[in-house]
This record gives structure tokens, C-alpha cells and sequence, in this order.
């Protein structure tokens, strides 16, 4: 494992002295991640390796989200020395459940009453700014025609 793990920091140190960088700590992780798989090849039950090996993908994943976020060129180098194929998280979802469906019609529902109800007084403040642009349009037509 030791010889895996500095073959790997290695191919994405920036300096002989860098040990802490987070390119580095990436290929610690993923020596780490590869040496799990090979132990969960030969005993698939091995239940506390395999979770080991999953919380060591979860905080790779997010040093690899900070690097792909902070230095990108940093990222697809390290991505590409340490053969990681780096899928973008998918975008937020909600569950959609039958209380969620039937609020948010009612929230609909209850945005639409309230425009009906807001209607004649958006119409009112509608003509108003009509006949306030038709009146500067008129002033403006009365003040073009007197100067020439």
C-alpha cells in the first residue's frame, strides 16, 4: 500500500515537499479506495471495509469538488494522472410524495385567487400609466412641433 500510495503523489506533487496539497490527499484517498476494492474482490462480505471504502470515496469526491471549483486546471490534471472518471453531482430533486403534490396545488390555487382578487386594480394602475405615457407623448409631440 505504501508503495501504491507514493507512486500515486508522485504523479501529482507539485514539490519533493509537498505532502498536504489537496491533490496529494486526493491520491492518498484513492490509493486507499483501490486497496479496499481489492480486499472486497477476494471477502465481498466484509461489511466495515466495504464501508471504510465508501466514506474514503465520499471525502474524495469532496476534495475533488473543491479542486474542480477552486483550480480547475489542478482538477483535470489530478483527475487525469490518477485515472478518476469524475461524474458531476446531479442537481437537486425533491421527492415527489402525494402531500407535497396536493400543497402544492393548493399553493397554486390559492396564488391564482389572489390575482383574480388583485385584477381590477392592476388594470386601474395599467391605464393610469398609459394615460401618464400617452400624455408625455402628446407634450412631447406639442413641444417638437412649437420649435420648428
Amino acid at each position: 500500500m505504501k508503495i501504491k500510495t507514493q507512486q500515486l503523489v508522485e504523479k501529482v506533487r507539485r514539490s519533493p515537499d509537498d505532502n498536504g496539497s489537496f491533490e496529494v490527499q486526493t491520491a492518498i484517498l484513492t490509493a486507499k479506495i483501490r486497496t479496499y476494492e481489492e480486499h472486497l474482490q477476494r471477502h465481498p462480505k466484509d461489511k466495515s471495509n466495504r464501508r471504510l471504502m465508501l466514506m474514503a470515496m465520499d471525502r474524495r469526491k469532496k476534495l475533488l469538488a473543491y479542486l474542480r471549483r477552486v483550480r480547475y486546471d489542478a482538477f483535470e490534471n489530478t483527475c487525469k494522472q490518477l485515472n478518476i472518471q469524475y461524474a458531476l453531482p446531479p442537481a437537486y430533486s425533491r421527492r415527489v410524495t402525494k402531500r407535497w403534490v396536493v400543497k402544492k396545488a393548493f399553493c397554486i390555487k390559492v396564488f391564482q385567487e389572489a390575482r383574480k382578487l388583485k385584477a381590477p386594480e392592476r388594470l386601474k394602475k395599467r391605464r393610469e400609466w398609459q394615460a401618464k405615457a400617452r400624455a408625455a407623448k402628446e407634450k412631447q409631440a406639442q413641444s417638437e412641433g412649437t420649435a420648428v
